[in-house]
């Protein structure tokens, strides 16, 4: 498999549970073919920490925003940080954003919409491609997308078939990962038929959704060829048409060569 395969448009190599190994775990990526990595802020710090590490390593890029589960505690000057973040030449999206409607604890619903369009008007200030969160806020998350037609992806797609060929239809990406291998994942697999080549992106979201066989483990973007394979299982291809798909149109939508 070519080590200009595997493109992960997804990852948090910043969370805490790589503290213990994250530079020999991230030096050996490229051996293990992967090709790209994005890694994707969830807060203020997160993405300064992706920023760093996109500046460390040649083969990494970053995204900066606010995610729906850290809007509630927000500083005052965020958008003044957050631009200051954006004008970074290693920062190709603005992400990880959102609307999350399943954790009771989050922001409550209007204020997470506040955020989200917020920063949905920065990206168009700065011409950047979002990297959307969509949990349980179908609703609100493709009214919203009606409104602003933004560019980008909605990452760990979760909505239905009809769901996937609107947003395709706005102009936007979808993003599957180790989802489409779990023992439930009927509709995940209904997505991953249907859709079109040209609009996928693949992605682990590691350290989390690890695919089987390696779920309940920490993830890594070399464990993308799984659910490749499943997708391309879905759709009566090979894995390397699933993998070089990914890594073009994600080269496309965040304009890396």
């Amino acid at each position: 498999m070519s080590i200009q395969d595997i493109f992960d448009s997804h990852a948090h190599y910043d969370s805490q549970s790589f503290d213990g190994d994250r530079e020999e775990v991230l030096r050996d990526l490229p051996r293990k073919d992967v090709f790209r990595v994005i890694n994707c802020g969830s807060d203020l710090e997160s993405s300064r920490f992706s920023l760093k590490l996109a500046e460390t390593y040649p083969f990494f890029y970053a995204a900066a925003g606010l995610h729906p589960e850290s809007v509630g505690e927000a500083p005052q000057d965020w958008e003044t940080q957050l631009h200051a973040l954006l004008s970074q030449p290693k920062i190709v999206a603005l992400g990880e954003i959102g609307l999350d409607y399943y954790w009771k604890e989050n922001a409550p619903r209007p204020v997470q919409k506040q955020f989200l369009e917020a920063q949905l008007r920065i990206a168009r200030e700065y011409d950047l491609p979002v990297i959307l969160h969509d949990r349980e806020a179908h609703g609100d998350m493709l009214e919203i997308l009606r409104s602003y037609r933004p560019k980008g992806v909605v990452h760990c797609f979760s909505g239905s078939v009809e769901m996937m060929e609107e947003v395709v239809w706005l102009g936007l990406y979808i993003g599957l990962g180790g989802a489409v291998t779990f023992k439930n994942a009927r509709v995940p697999l209904e997505v991953a038929k249907a859709v079109p080549l040209d609009r996928l992106l693949n992605e682990t979201d590691c350290p989390y959704m690890a695919p089987v066989p390696y779920r309940g483990k920490r993830c890594d973007s070399s464990m993308i060829v799984y659910s490749a394979a499943k997708i391309a299982e879905c759709k009566g291809i090979s894995v390397q048409e699933v993998l070089r798909a990914g890594k073009e149109n994600a080269c496309k939508l965040f304009s890396v060569n």
